[in-house]
C-alpha cells in the first residue's frame, strides 16, 4: 500500500508540477507585482495533493513571531516538502538556491522572474559577494529571504552540519532572522521514493535580532532550530500512526553514540 501510494504522489507531483507551471506560464510576461499570486497558488495546490494522495497535512506554530517587513527565515531541511509547503507563510519570499535551478526549462524561468537569488558553489568568495548585493535588495524592498543554513537536505535526526555563510550575511543585511523547526522528514524522507501519511508539525520560533557577534547568533540559530527540530521528531511518535521513519531515526541516533 505504501509503495503504490507513493508511486502515485510521486507521478502526480511532478506532473502537476509541470501542468502548472505551463498553465501559469502567461504570468511571466506580466510585472512581478501582478503576477505573485501564482506562487502561493502554485504551493497551495501541491499541499492538496500531498494531502489527499500521500496523507502528509500540516500544522503551524508561532505563526506571531514571523517579523514585519524584511527578515531572513533561518529552515531546517529535511525534506523537498519544506522547498514547497512554507511559501504561503510569507508575502514575498525569496529563495537562496544553487545555480543549477536556473538551467531547468520552464521552472528556472520562475526563479529569474520571482527573483529567486542564485549562488554559484563553486566560486565562494564572488558567489557571496553577489548574494550579499541581491540579499539587500531584497530587504530593502521588505522582501523575506528564505535560507537553508545545512545548504543541503539531511535526515530526520541526522548530525546537524549547518554552514557558517548564514552567519555572514545576517551581520551584512542586519535584519532579524527567524527560525523555523520541523518535523517534514518523518514523511517525506530525503533520497526517499516513499512518503508516509501524517502530520507535519512547523515551528516558527521568536526572531534573533540583529547586531549580535556572528559566532553568537550562529550559536543561537543552531541550538533553536535543532532542539524544537528534536522536540517535534519525539512528539511525532506520540501519533496514532507513528512514521516507520522513526526506526530510522532511532537506528542512527544509536549508531552516533557508539561511535563516540
Amino acid at each position: 500500500m505504501t509503495l503504490l501510494r507513493s508511486t502515485l504522489f510521486q507521478v502526480l507531483f511532478y506532473l502537476l508540477n509541470l501542468v502548472v507551471m505551463i498553465l501559469f506560464s502567461p504570468m511571466l510576461l506580466l510585472p512581478r507585482s501582478w503576477s505573485w499570486w501564482v506562487m502561493p497558488a502554485w504551493a497551495k495546490v501541491l499541499l492538496l495533493l500531498m494531502r489527499v494522495v500521500a496523507g502528509i497535512r500540516m500544522e503551524v506554530r508561532g505563526r506571531e513571531n514571523l517579523p514585519d517587513g524584511g527578515f531572513m527565515a533561518a529552515m531546517k531541511h529535511q525534506s523537498a516538502w519544506e522547498t514547497v509547503a512554507l511559501i504561503p507563510l510569507f508575502s514575498s519570499p525569496t529563495f537562496i538556491l544553487k545555480r543549477e535551478l536556473r538551467w531547468i526549462p520552464i521552472f528556472g524561468w520562475y526563479t529569474a522572474k520571482f527573483r529567486q537569488i542564485p549562488v554559484n558553489r563553486g566560486k565562494r568568495t564572488k558567489a557571496l559577494a553577489a548574494m550579499v548585493v541581491a540579499a539587500k535588495q531584497a530587504i530593502s524592498e521588505k522582501r523575506q529571504i528564505l535560507i537553508f543554513p545545512e545548504g543541503t537536505r539531511r535526515p530526520a535526526g541526522a548530525e546537524p552540519k549547518y554552514k557558517f555563510g548564514v552567519a555572514h550575511l545576517y551581520r551584512d543585511l542586519n535584519c532579524p532572522v527567524a527560525p523555523i523547526a520541523h518535523n517534514a522528514g518523518l514523511y517525506w524522507p530525503r533520497a526517499s521514493w516513499n512518503v508516509y501519511p501524517g502530520t507535519v508539525i512547523v515551528e516558527i520560533l521568536p526572531p534573533i535580532p540583529p547586531g549580535l557577534a556572528t559566532d553568537i547568533f550562529h550559536a543561537r540559530m543552531v541550538t533553536a532550530i535543532e532542539t524544537t527540530s528534536d522536540r517535534l521528531i519525539e512528539e511525532a511518535r506520540q501519533a496514532p500512526n507513528p512514521s516507520p521513519v522513526l526506526k530510522q531515526v532511532d537506528a542512527r541516533r544509536a549508531s552516533g553514540s557508539s561511535a563516540q
